[in-house]
């Protein structure tokens, strides 16, 4: 009987030990594959956010937590519509653009989105009392030294609300969709659309961003109040400043003209998820680490284990010929095989957690990353060999006559 039978048989015969041996493999493997793939498309998110978004303020309810910047608005909590204007009549300098967003639940050809309601900028050019504050107490901001919210041709279109998270002009009947929400539905320009119970027309589709944004239906602001019957309330208010300097300048004003609500800069939202994303690249080097030190010694106790069991088998094996490198070869092609298989499963649990973990967790859209799984898996390998190297050591150098002795 060769070796490849051999081991065959050992696996054929014990399936359920050798599966709880490399158990501890597997959920390693799982974990770091999955905590690092979201690690690193959070990573990616909040770099992509910082170079996009620039000046950014929110305005958020008091309880409002900052685990993501643009799913900041789904807190569940409503400010008063009229901190919109309290913003505008204090004539803050450096206040280019304000947004404030409504978001809730709705339901479009049997799917669950979110309906979320914006004001056009066009809204804040029509009220006579917010034109005489831009007339006569507009407060440039001079001196930039940061980034700027750089303004283009391109603003006007309905498809810049992807990157400068406002909107020209938006009739009240008029809907913008999220891209994934128009691939699952099939939706076109001009195509008649109902929500809560409204009928819509489709103005634009927006470019994928990769964002929550993506499942969104963003209508007009008062229409959506009207149809969830939430009165003249909104989730969140963005402000836009003229550039960084001017959205530091502007947070301490804006906390005290509305001391009722949390006012955050996109730095420290970035700042919060950097340390979210710290936390977890610490957690998968402790992962790394159990899974060392866990599946290491389970490993390596349970081929331990088998070779006191089949000390007789080895003797016999040993006295028909059997070389010490061949009985050593026995136990650590089962090892690797273990650590392979374990690895292997481990890499594509992870990935699978991490496709279904990224979007509802981190609201981020998760990439494969073949290296990280090919390292993962020949780790596991390296780790189950190691772990059983003293145990094959001890099974090649046991002596023949001691084994039947002991029968």
């Amino acid at each position: 009987m060769g070796l490849r039978s051999l081991i065959w048989k050992e696996l054929r015969e014990r399936p359920w030990s050798l599966a709880t041996s490399g158990l501890a493999i597997l959920l390693g493997v799982a974990s770091l594959v999955a905590i690092r793939h979201v690690t690193v498309a959070s990573e990616g998110e909040v770099s992509r956010q910082l170079a996009t978004l620039g000046a950014n303020i929110l305005i958020l309810p008091k309880d409002a937590t900052l685990e993501n910047y643009y799913a900041a608005d789904q807190n569940g909590g409503t400010l008063p519509e009229e901190h919109v204007s309290e913003v505008f009549l204090a004539g803050l300098t450096g206040v280019e653009k304000v947004s404030p967003k409504l978001c809730v639940p709705a339901e479009l050809q049997g799917q669950s989105v979110t309906l979320a309601g914006i004001l056009p900028q066009t809204e804040f050019r029509t009220k006579a009392a917010w034109q005489t504050v831009a007339l006569f107490s507009a407060k440039p901001h001079t001196g930039c030294k940061k980034a700027k919210c750089a303004i283009t041709a391109n603003d006007a279109l309905p498809e810049s609300l992807a990157t400068n998270r406002t909107i020209e002009t938006l009739g009240e009947t008029e809907t913008v969709i999220g891209a994934d929400v128009a691939d699952r539905s099939g939706l076109k320009l001009g195509t008649k659309v109902t929500l809560l119970g409204e009928t819509f027309e489709v103005l634009a589709i927006l470019p994928r961003t990769g964002t929550v944004d993506d499942s969104r239906v963003f209508a007009h602001l008062h229409t959506v109040q009207r149809l969830a019957g939430m009165g003249e309330v909104v989730s969140a208010i963005e402000v836009m400043g003229c550039c960084e300097d001017a959205a530091g300048d502007l947070v301490p004003e804006i906390r005290k003209l509305l001391p009722d609500a949390k006012v955050v800069t996109i730095s420290q939202v970035v700042q919060t998820q950097v340390g979210v994303n710290r936390l977890m690249a610490n957690t998968s080097w402790f992962v790394l680490v159990v899974l060392t030190l866990v599946g290491g010694v389970s490993l390596a106790g349970a081929i331990s284990a088998n070779v006191r069991e089949r000390r007789r088998e080895i003797g016999t094996l040993m006295a028909l010929g059997a070389t010490p490198g061949f009985v050593a070869r026995l136990f650590l092609i089962k090892a690797l095989v273990l650590g392979l298989v374990g690895g292997i499963s481990g890499c594509l649990i992870g990935l699978a957690l991490a496709l279904w973990l990224g979007p509802h967790w981190a609201a981020v859209e998760i990439v494969p990353l073949p290296q990280l799984m090919v390292a993962s898996a020949c780790a596991a390998c390296a780790l189950a060999l190691v772990s059983a190297y003293w145990p094959a050591r001890t099974a090649a150098r046991l002596d023949p006559c001691i084994c039947f002795r002991e029968v």
